[in-house]
């Protein structure tokens, strides 16, 4: 019989053979059965740091595999437009279930997607249907494959299955803050596209989601027009999952035109903030800090009547080039599954509402082009970024000399000063929020750590509203999904939305077959 172990506790340093070997212990020295569950941190006390385990064991053989998903037989067309993790982990649960679903997607393939986005690092030359926000597995392609989240969903377990399942590292299953690394997690997209094509599913890269047919009120077809010849073609389709991602502009304007109803929604825009790493890991863990994985951090400040929070932060990552629009800038952060850079940094966000940039629908989609065109001529007008270290920022200073942490951010920077390229309030909330921050960060206020800028990408700025069926509330068989639909946030919330989306476009098939 298996059981269960709670509050296993190994010191910092130790590997998690000293964890095998107090467990065949407890087991009575024969161990048929070891599985972690959980695995997590605990550096409260900086002279007492230790690893903390919740196992599962068995002194003999057990098995704890899943039964197989019930499929359909004959299973009707479904299309997923967009291959980011909404629209991945929907495709897998959709396959899972019978189907062979077509994926649409209107940037390349994660390899043809990584000289793309290289070219644009190196040399500034910007494809706007792919690039960091578009291709195969979306943003989270090029970040740090992040999998921690805040909700509850109970969906979450399945995200990480599936990732670990196509390659990821097994450890993601029970790490209490997840991560796959931008270099690991273009091999797991591969094997994900495999797995879709072995089971009669389509690819169709370079493809615009450009319109829909429909009739009696519900779609009965999906249009898309060829990135590079701007050839026109159509799906005749059972559904259509609409997981394009957040920075789908030209999309959230289409489904506008042609009467899909939205909302607009608050985000958050800031900058990008790095730190030394080895000084972030000796603020977090003190002496023994070279013991452990590089450190990272979250914090939120009520400084401000605006609160700012860190957001996506890359241990030992850098921060890159992330437009998807010619004339702006636009930056995010990214590390690899070693995370060991010399620089750490994350987004450092200021919480706006439609008072600060409007409340029509597209508002704020404009807004955060204006910021992104202001960031683009700040910094040079040819994709670098605007930057200014920390301590000039503070006391509003123009930035002369890079301290101890020098810029990571790909294309170049150029000094500029940053409350001029955010709105005023933004920059008020940040000069209030870094030194609240510093209270519970030792350093996080160092002079030297630069700010670049800027993060204007968080969420969606749109709502593209569904049903409690899950459905557009102007159209049958449109499942608005993800992090673009304003749904999710995330690596985890959005696959997680994706594959909820797969079970209901499923049971409701289903149901319909039993009727007939």
């Amino acid at each position: 019989m298996i059981k269960r172990l709670d509050n296993v506790k190994i010191p910092a340093g130790k590997g998690e053979d000293e964890l095998y070997k107090q467990v065949k212990k407890r087991a009575g020295g024969r161990l048929g059965y070891f599985k972690i569950i959980k695995k997590s941190l605990d550096a409260r006390d900086k002279n007492n740091i230790f690893w903390l385990y919740s196992v599962a064991y068995s002194p003999d053989k057990e098995s704890d595999g899943k039964p197989p998903l019930e499929k359909l037989n004959n299973a009707p067309a479904v299309c997923v437009v967009g291959s980011g993790p909404a629209g991945l982990c929907c495709a897998v649960r959709l396959c899972e279930r019978g189907y062979s679903p077509v994926i649409l997607e209107r940037g390349r393939s994660v390899d043809e997607r990584a000289g793309a986005v290289n070219k644009f690092f190196t040399e500034r030359t910007l494809d706007e249907n792919c690039n960091v926000q578009f291709g195969e597995g979306g943003a989270g392609t090029f970040s740090d494959g992040k999998l921690n989240t805040q909700t509850k969903d109970g969906y979450n377990r399945d995200v990480l299955e599936i990732f670990a399942r196509f390659g990821a590292p097994q450890e993601i299953l029970y790490l209490n803050k997840p991560h796959i690394g931008s270099d690991k997690l273009r091999l797991v997209l591969k094997n994900i596209r495999a797995y879709i094509i072995s089971c009669g599913g389509k690819f169709l890269f370079g493809k615009i989601f450009c319109g829909f047919t429909s009739d009696g009120g519900a779609l009965r077809a999906v249009k898309y027009r060829d990135a590079a010849s701007g050839e026109e073609g159509e799906l005749a389709v059972s559904a259509a999952v609409l997981a394009v991602g957040h920075s789908a502009r030209d999309t959230f304007e289409m489904l506008h035109k042609n009467g899909i109803y939205m909302e607009p929604r608050d985000f958050a825009v800031g900058v990008r903030i790095e730190h030394l790493a080895e000084k972030i890991s000796f603020a977090q863990y003190g002496k023994n800090y070279k013991l452990l994985p590089t450190a990272d951090y979250k914090l939120v400040s009520h400084a401000h009547e605006r609160s700012v929070f860190t957001f996506c932060m890359c241990p030992g990552g850098v921060v890159i080039p992330a437009a998807s629009e010619r004339g702006g800038v636009v930056v995010n952060g990214m590390s690899d599954f070693a995370r060991d850079g010399k620089n750490s940094n994350s987004a450092l966000m200021v919480q706006l509402s439609r008072a600060d940039f409007g409340a029509g629908l597209f508002d704020g989609m404009n807004f955060q082009r204006e910021l992104e065109k202001r960031a683009f001529s700040y910094g040079g007008g040819d994709y670098r970024a605007p930057c200014q270290r920390l301590g000039d920022f503070l006391t509003g200073k123009q930035s002369q000399r890079f301290g101890e942490v020098l810029p990571t951010y790909a294309a170049g920077v150029n000094f500029a000063p940053l409350d001029e390229v955010l709105s005023e309030v933004a920059a008020e909330a940040l000069r209030a929020a870094v030194p609240d921050m510093a209270r519970r960060l030792h350093g996080f206020d160092d002079e030297d750590a630069l700010l670049t800028g800027v993060e204007s990408r968080f969420s969606s700025p749109v709502r593209i509203v569904r049903g409690e069926d899950r459905q557009s509330v102007s159209l049958k068989n449109l499942y608005p999904c993800g992090e673009g639909s304003g749904y999710s946030g995330g690596i985890t919330s959005s696959a997680a939305d994706g594959i909820k989306t797969a079970e209901f476009i499923y049971n409701l098939h289903k149901n319909s077959l039993n009727a007939h």
